[in-house]
This record gives structure tokens, sequence and C-alpha cells, in this order.
């Protein structure tokens, strides 16, 4: 509980001017403003005997408050958006005529047909490298064949052994699976004709996988499953490689379109929330922070901080946002708990972030610090007596300090 106090001494005339240059506190402008605020009202009611008008008319009243031991965290609630992510785009990578489309908010997932074209499916695989190239040469290697062979194996197929990063594979010729009359044989030179896989021994670096004989069997048994020609041969467009498993948002295309154009938008299948936020607050978040996701019904669940945008990006300013055609970044956060938002698609959010939490500190209000002439900051005892204090981390009206002689339950003078 605070009390009047209208008994002190005058602050001696050498403490009494507050340099601009000279105030500094880790912390934003706002709260450096009410430091430097308080600090002049505090020094003007020391100037005037204490609770006595100013050459203004007007009394600048002070009271005294106790130093408190207790915690202190640097939250910030921002607004931010649940849904599943970002969309991608899906184009078609093969001629012919779409003749099966999945439903919008379907989820496919590994192996399973994400659309058919000429009624032939073309199935989802997980990677990074999409199919570049036809993959028949027993003996090709590359990041693509490490594809097929990751994803025919995750399905439950034995593809056999693969050669070692640092073995040298050397492609073989692929053999007509049908004669060939020498009347209608393509010339070599031919434009039509196919070019015969490079025979030159290539080594298998990391990352690479290999068309073996054992691969190539297995990749016959799974076209047999999926209902796909069982050639054993793999050619752009037959597969989609996508990051994971995704849900379809939105389907372009129809029926009997070309699929060789613009399918489908797709996100992933998480729930997660995105935060735009201002580039000079984000130096202060990392990624495995946890923060609290507030939803509309009034409920909260926890969510931790997966990736923080290396992009600086203008905001819609038609969005109508109060953020809009402001730089920003975006955070993206996975949620904790997804049955806490099962039945919500999407919706807005408050995300409470804190950055640092200091445990069993002496507190006090910021009204209390006055600014001293040399630098640094000071509070005042009941007596009159300045104390030299060093601040720590500001929140919520009141300031970390430490100094000689300062403990909990320490009165000070603070405005009221």
């Amino acid at each position: 509980m605070t009390t009047t106090d209208d008994t002190e001494a005058a602050v001696p005339s050498s403490r009494r001017r507050v340099p601009p240059g000279r105030r500094r506190v880790v912390i934003g402008a706002v709260a450096v403003a009410v430091v430097v605020a308080s600090a002049l009202t505090v020094t003007a009611w020391r100037q005037n005997g204490g609770g006595k008008p100013d050459s203004g008319g007007g009394a600048v009243h002070t009271a005294t408050a106790v130093v408190t031991r207790s915690d202190l965290s640097n939250a910030q609630t921002l607004d931010g958006n649940l849904g599943y992510g970002r969309a991608t785009t899906v184009k078609g990578g093969r001629s012919g005529l779409l003749t099966w489309l999945p439903a919008t908010g379907a989820t496919v997932r590994r192996g399973r047909p994400l659309y058919r074209v000429d009624n032939v499916p073309v199935p989802l695989f997980y990677g990074g490298t999409p199919l570049y190239r036809t993959l028949e040469a027993r003996g090709t290697t590359g990041p693509d064949v490490r594809t097929v062979a990751d994803n025919l194996r995750a399905l439950g197929y034995d593809i056999g052994v693969q050669p070692a990063v640092g073995t040298w594979v050397t492609p073989r010729h692929v053999t007509p699976t049908a004669p060939v009359s020498p009347s209608s044989a393509p010339s070599s030179a031919s434009p039509s004709a196919p070019a015969a896989p490079s025979t030159t021994p290539v080594q298998v670096k990391r990352g690479d996988g290999v068309l073996t004989a054992g691969l190539i069997a297995a990749i016959k048994r799974w076209q047999t499953a999926a209902g796909m020609p069982a050639t054993g041969v793999l050619g752009v467009g037959d597969v989609l490689v996508l990051s994971g498993a995704v849900r379809v948002e939105g389907v372009q295309a129809q029926l009997a379109d070309p699929a060789d154009g613009t399918l489908m938008t797709v996100t992933s299948t998480a729930k997660s929330v995105t935060v735009q936020v201002d580039p000079g607050e984000a130096g202060s978040m990392k990624r495995g922070d946890t923060v609290t996701v507030s939803l509309p019904d009034g409920s909260t669940a926890p969510g931790t901080i997966a990736s923080i945008g290396a992009t600086v990006r203008t905001t819609d300013a038609s969005s109508g946002d109060d953020s809009s055609g402001q730089p920003r970044l975006t955070v993206g956060i996975d949620l904790r708990d997804t049955a806490a938002v099962r039945g919500l698609n999407s919706a807005p959010v408050q995300v409470k972030f804190t950055s640092e939490t200091r445990k069993g500190v002496l507190t006090v209000p910021i009204g209390s610090l006055t600014a001293l002439r040399e630098g640094g900051y000071a509070v005042q005892l009941p007596g009159g007596r300045l104390v030299a204090v060093k601040t720590g981390m500001f929140s919520k009206g009141v300031v970390e300090i430490s100094g000689d002689g300062i403990n909990a339950g320490t009165k000070v003078v603070t405005t009221s």
C-alpha cells in the first residue's frame, strides 16, 4: 500500500538535469518514454520542494512504493490465423486427359492416387526430388531414383540391396521388349529415336539411388497393385512428388481437361498458426519457443514456434488489417494439442509470445526511477537519499532493479 509523502528533501542540483543522450534501457521506445517522463516528473517535484505547485500552477504528487520480489516475463500478444499453412499449386506433368479428381478437403497419403490421367492413377510419393527423366535403364543413378526406392521401401516392397556410396555403377542399354522389323526400325539419326543410355561408369554419391534389378522388380509389383501398366518403367509425370501427405484445398481443373496444366492447390494435413510479425519483434523469438494460442471459443492451446521466415514481405494494403502495408515476417506455430482445434479449418486467433522470464527478481514501479546526469538510474529513499541501481527487464509498468542496500521491503519514492 502506498502513502503520500510530502517531506522529502530536494535533490542536489548536480543531479537535476537529465541529458537525453544518456537515457538507455533494454526495452522498446514506449518503456523509455515512460521512464524519462517519470524521471522528469520526480525531478520537477524535487525542485519545487515536494508536492508544491510548480511554476505552471499544477501540483506534482508523489508516493512511496515497496520493493518486491517477483517473477517478470517479457510477453506480447499478436494476431494470428489458424489454418493448414501455405497452399501449394499442383501442375500435371504428362499429356492426356483428366479422368478423375479428388474432392476438396480430401487427404491423400503416400502411394494413393492424387488424380487420374487417361484412367491411369498418378500416385503421390514423398520426397524432395521429382522424376525429371524416364527411369528405365538398369544402373541409372541419381536422387530421383532414390525417391522411388525410398517410397517403395516405405510402402512395404522389397527393393533388394542398394549399392553403397562410392560404388561405381555402369548403366546398361535397354533391351527392346518386342522385336522390331528392320524396315520399321527408326534410324539412329531420326529425331524420334530414343537416345541410348550412357554406358560410362558413374560413382554413387550421397543421396543417390540406383535402378537395380531388385528395384525394377519392385516397381513392377507396385505398378500392378496400383492399377498401372506393369512395365517397370517410370516416366516424368507418372508419380507426383511432394514433401508429405496433403490436404486438397481447392480443385481448379475439370474432368476431360488436359492433364498438363494447373490442377489443384494442396496444403499440409496438419493444422498450424501463422503470425505476421514486425521484423524488429522477431529478434526475440526462436524456433522451439513455447507460445499460447487463444482460440475463438475462449479456450487456449499450447504451441511451439516451428519456423521464422527469412524474407520480409509487405502485407496486403487491401486486407483491412491494422498492419496492412507494413513489412512483416511470417512465423509458423505448430499446435501440440490438435484436439483443441478439431472442427475448425480456419479461424482468427491470438498468440502470446514469452521471449524471456526472470524468476524472483526485485521490482519497483517504473515511476520510481530517476535518470542521473552522469548516466544510469537511481531510486530515492523516503529520507531523500538517492541510491544508484542497475535496471533489468521492464514489464507491465514495473522494472527489475538491483543495487547496494536495495532489498525486498525497501521503501522508495515513486510518482502517484
